[in-house]
């Protein structure tokens, strides 16, 4: 009788590690499953906040394109209004006002000057300087036997350098011998 007692009891022993085990897999499945749906969830939330992201970003960028010339035409505008002025003034035109006008003009090439200098924007293109193909437009080429050869000897219009980039070649005359 000892026999079948220990026997019954190593055989519901076994069962009972049995089912304990599967007990336990069954916890970890369903503990894997949760980490699962919850990385998942995670993953697609990450998803589309990136999408709203990129969204919101596209449109800001957008946005600041189109209207990237307003804070140059602010600058300028101001400018404008003193030319606006000039011009009336010259029409109510008598002896005295001609000084202010030549004053005027005076005072408006500083603003643009300035305004220039603000958005690092720079002139070259002077007399006496050589001649780089890079920089300047030979409109015409004169002879002048006392300047050397590819020598600047006038300037029809200023160029304008923009940063690094050329914004307008200088268009010269050359002298030529």
């Amino acid at each position: 009788m000892t026999e079948k007692k220990t026997a019954k009891t190593k055989k519901q022993t076994t069962k009972k590690k049995q089912d304990s085990k599967t007990k336990k897999a069954n916890t970890k499945k369903t503990s894997f499953k949760k980490d699962f749906d919850i990385l998942t969830d995670k993953h697609i939330r990450l998803k589309a906040e990136f999408e709203n992201f990129r969204k919101r970003k596209n449109k800001e960028i957008s946005s600041l394109l189109q209207y990237d010339g307003e804070s140059v035409l602010k600058e300028v505008l101001p400018i404008f209004d003193d030319l606006n002025r000039m011009v009336e003034s010259a029409e109510s035109s008598d002896k005295k006002n001609e000084d202010s006008l030549v004053d005027g003009i005076n005072l408006l090439r500083t603003k643009i000057e300035r305004f220039f200098e603000n958005k690092s924007i720079e002139p070259f293109g002077e007399e006496g300087e050589p001649l780089d193909p890079e920089l300047h437009d030979a409109m015409m080429t004169q002879q002048d036997k006392k300047k050397d050869d590819n020598t600047i000897l006038s300037v029809f219009e200023k160029g304008y350098r923009y940063h690094d980039k050329v914004i307008r070649h200088a268009k010269v005359i050359v002298n030529k011998k």
